[in-house]
């Protein structure tokens, strides 16, 4: 079985190679059309220790659909009692589905499940969504948001789950200059809300540690999980996006989390039919060498570049060093947080995910197109960062403001 896997990942290595497009110092080119996943609304504020209201969530996620932001993690379905944060996300679906807000494309929302209970749950929430209606003027920001929608499936069915995730997941439209359009009105797209899609994520860990402190069980026992998940979601035509926590160093073994473990763990979500695998530096623990080391070793396992998101925190000040590394490998789908929201509970000083204002603003220096405007996302950043009570994290977003306030 491992060595019939392992022919398969070769072929399609070799299958894809002459089709990947590479940076490189030495033979400058642009780095072309990146897809940016906002995971702010669910991986930026699960760990935050004030209880959020269920408005605050709408209007943040209303207010980034007018950015051109095209993914959004939107929620979790994880029992409460582990992350009570997110107890409202059938909630935030309900809303989400049967009345989402005016944005510039169809956008995607993401909703995390860590077990088949969480699916099931997400699938009662949607079964309950009235047919899908637009807000009706949205452009500009409101003082007081939509009324929560009507309540979905109790939250005591979801503390019957297991463990649930601590870890943080279509083309981009032409890329705006850092002014252009930051105080135009947002105008909706002719298409109609149906096309929004909805995906979810599930997750694992590379090492057996992290996955026992996260998910009280092995590697193995979460793929098996993994499994199910995926099985469930194919039949209802539900895309699926993985995770792996901890590929780049862990809390509980160290920095040095080896390479081969990762593209193993990774190879093994694909072949079990996940869309796209999230490889995450869930403490910031990642630097350019090991990050190249590790994108080296995917490739060579046979996985393909568009197979991938590279998911990094930014504790030591390292997170755009490594974007850029991925974006020289190949790598075209990055995650971010709006004003660097976020954090790993199991990983003690590790800090939010790289702002999503300051990956915007580097690609878009590097020749990117991300279909972002920087100037909108540097003023939810702004805002968010208030309503939280807590210091606005993204560089780039408080140098835009300052431009924007002159």
């Amino acid at each position: 079985m491992a060595r019939s896997i392992s022919i398969s990942r070769s072929l399609r290595a070799i299958s894809r190679q002459s089709s990947a497009r590479y940076l490189s110092t030495t033979s400058p080119r642009l780095a072309g059309e990146v897809r940016i996943v906002e995971v702010g609304p669910r991986d930026g504020l699960q760990n935050e220790k004030k209880s959020i209201s269920l408005e605050t969530k709408l209007e943040l996620i209303r207010r980034l659909a007018q950015t051109g932001v095209r993914n959004i993690e939107a929620g979790s379905f994880v029992a409460p009692k582990w992350v009570p944060q997110m107890a409202d996300s059938a909630d935030v679906l309900n809303h989400l589905l049967g009345h989402p807000p005016n944005a510039l494309q169809s956008i995607t929302y993401n909703y995390l499940v860590p077990n088949l209970k969480g699916l099931q749950n997400l699938l009662k929430a949607a079964d309950d969504v009235k047919p899908a209606t637009l807000e009706p003027d949205l452009s500009q920001p409101s003082d007081n948001p939509k009324s929560p929608p009507t309540p979905a499936p109790s939250s005591k069915e979801q503390e019957e789950a297991e463990p649930a995730p601590i870890t943080s997941t279509e083309d981009p439209n032409e890329m705006p200059s850092d002014t252009s359009g930051a105080n135009d009105p947002v105008k909706p797209e002719s298409s109609s809300a149906s096309d929004n899609q909805m995906e979810i994520s599930i997750f694992t860990a590379a090492t057996e540690a992290f996955s026992k402190a996260n998910t009280n069980c092995s590697i193995a026992e979460s793929l098996e999980r993994c499994k199910e998940i995926v099985t469930l979601a194919k039949t209802h035509d539900i895309r699926v996006r993985g995770y792996v926590s901890v590929a780049l160093g862990c809390p509980y073994e160290g920095p040095d989390v080896a390479p081969s473990r990762v593209a193993d763990i990774t190879g093994s979500l694909l072949e079990m039919g996940v869309d796209e695998v999230s490889v995450a530096d869930t403490t910031g623990m990642g630097t350019a060498p090991r990050t190249r080391d590790l994108l080296k070793a995917l490739s060579a396992s046979g996985v393909a570049n568009q197979d991938l998101a590279l998911h990094f925190h930014d504790t030591f000040g390292q997170a755009l060093v490594n974007a850029v590394v991925g974006l020289e490998h190949g790598i075209r789908t990055f995650d971010s947080s709006v004003g660097g929201l976020g954090g790993c509970p199991f990983s003690k000083g590790a800090t939010g995910n790289v702002a999503t204002e300051d990956l915007v603003y580097c690609l878009h220096s590097l020749g990117a197109t991300t279909g972002i405007n920087v100037d909108k996302m540097a003023e939810i950043g702004d805002w968010i960062s208030t309503e939280l009570g807590r210091p606005n994290d993204s560089r780039a977003g408080k140098a835009v403001l300052a431009r924007l306030r002159t």
